[in-house]
């Protein structure tokens, strides 16, 4: 009877290990310390940015700082005609600028792409002014455009303008003058991020476009520009929002003159803090143009379609 309910009684179900969480936690134990550190640099000025917006914080007037409510964006959009010029002039700026980088960006990307004797020391002197700090950038371009020593002398020399002209202080000259300098050092970005979107396109496509009779021209605008579509569409993203809070290069370049007339947006936020002390007015402006920036970036991913598949 003992024995043969000791073979009928069902076997002990195997007991279940006990999993750690702690091998579970562990990516984000060891993500946390950056995480904690972006934080702290980036959430906490951007949280201050829109509590000083709505405050009047001026060190050098102590007696009259306070809460203001929306009385610094009500006196930029109605009582302060510098904000709407810097902003058009920004406008202006970074559709210039991010036009022609692009254009010429995508050209020298074409060029470089291509097979021939000295490519790599041809890619090295194409990429290298992306190198160059915008401040020392525009301290170079600042001794070419020299009317001492720069460029309007040699030009002067040849029968071309007149000695001692300064393009930097002419004001029908200072925008082209400006583009330039920051075209030099801002075409090579275009030109690194096309070109290696440019080298994972496949040769074959090109073939069998040539057996079919396409030439260079159907080439490139039926297999080049719909596989760079993307690479487009981030790149001119990134640079019109680095364009548009331009300071360094402007700030070193022209200071925002002559007359004001290459003021941006975020040089005059730059003066209004840093020479005027008015730190609730630029806190404000900060604001206004962090809104226009998400809402044309919005704006144009969705028009672009950005990750989407052409129909």
């Amino acid at each position: 009877m003992a024995q043969a309910a000791a073979v009928a009684k069902p076997p002990a179900p195997p007991r279940r290990r006990r999993t750690s969480a702690t091998p579970r936690r562990l990516p984000y134990l060891l993500i946390a310390p950056a995480a904690l550190l972006m934080l702290g640099f980036i959430a906490y000025p951007v949280i201050s940015v829109f509590y000083y917006s709505l405050q009047e914080y001026n060190p050098t007037k102590p007696w009259r700082n306070g809460f203001t409510g929306l009385d610094n964006f009500v006196h930029a959009f109605t009582d302060d005609p510098l904000f709407w010029d810097t902003l058009v002039f920004s406008a202006k700026w970074v559709v210039v600028e991010v036009g022609l980088q692009l254009l010429f960006g995508l050209a020298l990307a074409l060029i470089v792409n291509q097979t021939f004797a000295g490519r790599a020391l041809g890619r090295a002197l194409v990429f290298s002014p992306w190198a160059v700090s915008g401040v020392l950038t525009s301290a170079i371009w600042v001794l070419l455009y020299n009317s001492q020593t720069g460029i309007t002398r040699y030009l002067a020399d040849v029968g071309v303008g007149s000695y001692g002209t300064s393009w930097l202080s002419d004001t029908s000259t200072v925008f082209p003058a400006a583009i330039v300098a920051d075209l030099w050092r801002g075409v090579p970005f275009f030109a690194i991020l096309i070109l290696a979107d440019l080298q994972s396109v496949s040769k074959d496509l090109y073939e069998a476009a040539e057996v079919d009779g396409a030439g260079r021209i159907k080439q490139f605008l039926h297999i080049t520009l719909p596989h760079l579509k993307d690479a487009i569409v981030l790149s001119t993203l990134m640079r019109a929002v680095w364009e548009f809070n331009n300071v360094d290069l402007l700030y070193t370049l022209t200071g925002g003159g002559p007359a004001g007339v290459t003021t941006t947006l975020p040089l005059y936020i730059a003066n209004t803090s840093v020479d005027a002390h008015n730190f609730g007015y630029a806190s404000a402006l900060t604001t206004v143009a962090f809104v226009i920036l998400l809402f044309c970036s919005m704006v144009y991913l969705r028009l672009s379609k950005f990750g989407g598949e052409d129909k």
